[in-house]
This record gives C-alpha cells, structure tokens and sequence, in this order.
C-alpha cells in the first residue's frame, strides 16, 4: 500500500534514539516477532519479558552517544521524509508516513468505537542498539512494545531480515502492518488487554497468543480505515492492491509460530507457542481489514482461534 506523493509527514513524533532509561523494569509485548522468539525456543526463555539477557548491551545506538547526534539525526530524518513521495521510497520514511496515519485513524476511531481517548504511542526508530525501559534493544529482538513508557522501539534492517532469514515477500504493505501490529499493542494497553499476555505467556490457547491475534486483526482494521474514502488524515494512503495483500498475508505467515519454529528446529512445539500459526496470524489480520470492526477482534472472547467468526 503506497502513499499519496503529495501527503506531508511529520517527522516531531519520531525519535531517533537516545530515549532510553535503565533495563529491566518493564516487560516488552511483541517483541522479537522472529529472533526472540527463536531465543525462547532453544533456551526456554519466556516470550514475554525483559530483553537484558537475550541481546548484547555492548553495541549502543549511533544515535545514543550524545545529544548533539541525536539532535543531528533527528533533523537528517526530517529532511529526508517530507512527502508521501519519500515514504514510497525510503523504508524509515515509510515508518514515519504509517505512524502518522495510524495516529490519525485511531484518534478518530478508538473513541468512536470504545469511549476511549487515544494518547500517541512513542516511536523510536534507531540502528545497533537503544536503551528501554524495559531492556535494551537491538536489531536481533525485532520490533516491540514498551509499556513502561507507551512506546514502539523499531530498527528497520528488521524487514530486511524478515526476507532473508524467514521468505517473507517484503513490501510497503507488509512493512506496514509490522508497525501497525506494534501500534496496536499500545490501544491494548490503553483498553486494558496486555496483562493477560503477561498472565499466561506461552500455549496455543494462551493469553500471549490471543493479544498478538488481536494487535494482527486491529492492524487489518486500519488498513481497512486507512484506505477507506471515508478516512481523513495528513497522510493519504492509495487503495490496497491484492499484491499489496499478498505480502502483507507472507509477512504474517513468516512470523508464525510454527513456521517459526519448523523453520529454527525442524519442529513444531504448541505449548511453546507466543504469538499464534501462520495460519491464525493470516486470518486475524484479514478478519479486521474484511470488517474495519474493532468488536470483530475479541480474540479474548473466540472459542477457536483458528476461526475468528467464533467470537462468542
């Protein structure tokens, strides 16, 4: 899904890097969509948690070494992604252009929908390595959700990786629903959903999987929003192609737990599972792009994951 060229972006609600505090106070949602998981899955780590023993916290940040270089990053990004033209281009572009229209949809939407008023998420886009309050981060955890401090920390060599090492197809859509997946994990702290990811972290049917096939099927939503001639923001989107779906259903099927696993182990482990199958993953993102719904995304109140349509 592209961009309208001529759709300004705002490049204030990023930074890039050096916002960090200590590791360890809080627990990341989401994180490491691949290579944590993987960690999980050969040592027995939770999926869940912080991520001070599943990186190397000597590789800091370019951007965490002064505020004299995180000031002139900041400004280099703003330079660099101003239109909806650049978005199309540049991958860190095309982060800031989808964060500006996820901001705008659920501003309008979430209180529509639930009397909930939206608060920004921050966005952190950095390169090496970033302090968290909830751990540091890396390029080898992935993308991921701090609640301790309400923000998405997001290194784009990420989708690169999502290519080589696990056959995604790639594209501005699947890059897309990555940063609305980890958006998403933020209107689940808002409404009150991510404790039961904490509460119960790890089986096919358990709390973890339900919130990650939530924060998929409310990503579906706003593309479906996104693109709908009814949705007005800074940040026009282009109608949805069906290869645009095409990638997008690949980078879902790539992050699987299973394919995940089978492809790390050569074997499949349920009570091992985090985030949900490819499969799942798959038709949860569509059941909320089909619907634009946020009732339709009660993964909590499903009595069979593999079939959306039986939210009771």
């Amino acid at each position: 899904m592209t961009f309208n060229q001529g759709s300004r972006l705002d490049t204030s609600r990023v930074q890039t890097g050096g916002r960090g505090g200590g590791g360890g106070r809080g627990v990341m949602v989401g994180g490491g969509l691949i290579l944590t998981i993987v960690l999980g899955l050969l040592f027995g780590q939770p999926m869940l948690g912080g991520l001070d023993n599943a990186v190397n916290q000597g590789n800091y940040s370019e951007y965490s070494t002064g505020s004299g270089n995180a000031a002139q990053a900041q400004d280099e990004l703003a330079q660099k992604c101003q239109t909806g033209a650049d978005a199309n281009q540049h991958t860190d572009c095309r982060v800031v252009a989808t964060a500006n229209s996820l901001d705008a949809m659920w501003a309008t939407y979430l209180p529509e929908s639930t009397g909930v008023q939206y608060n920004m998420p921050g966005l952190v886009l950095f390169s090496g390595s970033e302090y968290s309050p909830c751990g540091t981060a890396s390029s080898a955890t992935g993308p991921f959700y701090c609640p301790s401090n309400q923000t998405v920390y997001l290194d784009d060599s990420f989708f690169a990786t999502l290519q080589t090492d696990f056959g995604a197809q790639g594209g501005p859509l699947a890059e897309e629903y990555v940063v609305a997946h980890e958006f998403a994990h933020h209107i689940q702290y808002q409404l009150g959903y991510l404790g039961s990811a904490a509460s119960s972290r790890q089986g096919s049917d358990s709390g973890a999987v339900r919130v990650e096939l939530q924060a998929d099927c409310y990503a579906g939503l706003w593309a479906n929003r996104a693109s709908s001639d009814d949705f007005t923001g800074a940040v026009v989107l282009n109608d949805i192609t069906e290869d645009d779906l095409r990638a997008a259903m690949s980078t879902a099927a790539s992050i699987g737990d299973d394919h995940i696993q089978q492809t790390t182990s050569g074997r499949v482990n349920p009570e091992a599972f985090t985030h949900g199958t490819s499969e799942q993953r798959m038709a949860w993102f569509m059941n909320g792009y089909r619907t634009g719904d946020i009732g339709q995304c009660d993964t909590f109140n499903a009595t069979d994951l593999d079939d959306p349509g039986s939210i009771r």
